[in-house]
């Protein structure tokens, strides 16, 4: 399904259409696609809930956009977008770039669009030698791309020495895309980090204020060893947003719900179950 945002076309995947639960958005982080939410989806099915994976825009299948539309608000109106497809309120879940998206959806842009909000290693608070990793890698093959699959395995193995290195798959090829001189390229915009230097303080200012103004349910899931969010940043935000329930996840790291995604997705069904059931006392 495709989904109008403001003239870009969002590309978004729906598991559960006869669901008896809430609908659950869910938005990835800077350079994954929709695809990284996979195992979680099926997990919400089996629970009853759902679920509808975006594609955020200038990443997977979704259209790209002018460089200077690349900011929280510009993706948190894709979330938006979604939300206004459907019946009622969903849940959004959103992992590092997709948090702050939701965050500023909510807090900032329109709230009271959703039943919930799930904050994956991320708050307003980012480690800078975190974020300048994450851009480094991003960055380092936007031009030269790599000859095979194999090659852009070996570099993603590089970046995540904790996890066991996987060979190339069709799951890595979905991330890929081939041009015209026969090299893979990541599947994102590459004008999605042209300006993200000019753009990060007001960003960031602008994720604190929205955080300010949620009074809805959130649920913050840390990486137990993520360069990007302390202990001391999730706890000073947890201790920030009245209610906020924490979870952390030992042993993961930032990307959170591939390092563990058991444990990751069985604490995200087990609060948004305890949502549901409020919702119906109601």
């Amino acid at each position: 399904m495709f989904v109008d945002s403001g003239g870009i076309a969002i590309a978004a995947s729906r598991i559960g259409e006869d669901s008896r639960r809430g609908p659950v958005i869910l938005a990835h982080g800077g350079g994954q696609t929709k695809r990284t939410w996979r195992k979680t989806m099926h997990m919400l099915e089996q629970q009853g809930f759902c679920s509808i994976a975006i594609d955020m825009r200038g990443h997977g299948e979704s259209e790209w956009a002018p460089p200077d539309q690349y900011r929280f608000a510009d993706f948190g109106k894709d979330i938006l977008a979604v939300c206004d497809t459907l019946d009622e309120r969903p849940h959004v879940i959103g992992a590092s770039l997709g948090g702050l998206a939701a965050l500023v959806a909510e807090g900032a842009l329109r709230p009271g669009s959703f039943a919930s909000l799930t904050l994956v290693d991320v708050t307003p608070e980012m480690a800078p030698d975190g974020v300048s990793r994450i851009v480094g890698f991003m960055s380092a093959h936007i031009e030269s791309g790599f000859t095979s699959l194999e090659e852009a395995a070996e570099a993603i193995g590089n970046y995540l020495p904790n996890r066991p290195k996987r060979g190339a798959s069709e799951g890595l090829k979905s991330y890929l895309r081939l041009g015209p001189d026969n090299r893979y390229r990541w599947h994102w915009d590459p004008g999605f980090l042209s300006r993200i230097n000019d753009r990060r303080e007001h960003d960031y200012a602008l994720a604190k204020a929205a955080a300010g103004n949620l009074s809805l349910p959130v649920h913050l899931v840390r990486g137990g060893a993520s360069d990007l969010i302390s202990l001391e940043a999730a706890e000073r935000f947890i201790n920030f947003v009245s209610g906020a329930h924490f979870t952390d996840v030992s042993g993961a790291g930032h990307m959170v719900v591939g390092d563990d995604n058991d444990v990751f997705s069985r604490a995200i069904i087990d609060f948004l179950e305890v949502q549901d059931k409020l919702r119906e006392a109601v």
